[in-house]
């Protein structure tokens, strides 16, 4: 499997930390130039470049707010411009503003759905143009088992992600002629900054929901994220639940 993805470029929104670093991580160790984005965090963008030039792959950082339209084709032009080409785009940007729908504000749901939704089309509007001319490209769009579920004080969030799967489905049919697969990644509850920082109590009450009685890690979804760039050349507008159990 080492070496499965030598020759291909991906780009990978968010990837400074959590499960967007995981997975530019996991399409490096499998032979992936790798162009990692950023908003803020560029402290951690080059501890992650660094981390995959140790692997022997190659890296490139990119701040990019990529939840604006002009960013997100810089992003893309950054990436052909250093690589010549993307192969392969995971849109895992994304942010959330918890709060009822009677308490959210006008701000925080456009915050939530410029980042999460909107950054998805930009970044896929950007590299289909290569992608088409290629006849080849592996698009995954990590979105959430609460866009399948909801859940309570998350609209925004959830609302975002259940597009990310509606826009997984529609871009699936169009680009399948052009040997472009689109998928989604619905990941439960992960292990990352976001599920540590919860309480104690928290964290037990959500265990108690997933059948499998543990979160996911970051490296679980990498690892499905690399699987549809390697191995999943026949899965397109499919939604890969990683959630425990949590959702069937």
């Amino acid at each position: 499997m080492a070496g499965a993805l030598d020759g291909q470029v991906a780009v990978v929104t968010g990837a400074s930390r959590g499960i967007g670093r995981a997975c530019a991580l996991e399409l490096a160790r499998h032979g992936a130039s790798v162009v990692i984005n950023y908003t803020s965090n560029e402290e951690a963008a080059n501890s992650a470049k660094q981390e995959i030039e140790a692997l022997g792959a190659k890296a490139l950082v990119v701040q990019a707010d990529v939840s604006k339209a002009e960013d997100a084709q810089g992003l893309i032009k950054a990436a052909e411009d250093e690589f010549g080409k993307v192969d392969i785009l995971v849109n895992n940007a994304g942010i959330n503003r918890d709060r009822t729908v009677a308490r959210m504000s006008p701000e925080e749901w456009d915050a939530v759905i410029s980042t999460d939704l909107s950054s998805m089309f930009y970044c896929t509007n950007a590299a289909v143009g290569g992608m088409r001319e290629r006849n080849f490209g592996r698009i995954i769009n990590m979105a959430s088992v609460i866009g399948q579920m909801g859940n309570v004080g998350q609209g925004n969030y959830a609302a975002a992600k259940a597009g990310m799967i509606a826009f997984t489905k529609t871009a699936a049919r169009e680009l399948a002629r052009n040997n472009i697969t689109v998928n989604a990644v619905c990941p439960g509850f992960i292990e990352t900054d976001m599920v540590s920082a919860l309480s104690d109590e928290i964290r037990a009450n959500l265990i108690a929901q997933i059948p499998l009685g543990r979160f996911g890690t970051a490296e679980e979804v990498a690892a499905t994220v690399r699987f549809l760039c390697t191995e999943g050349s026949f899965y397109t507008g499919a939604q890969m639940n990683l959630n425990g159990g949590q959702h069937m």
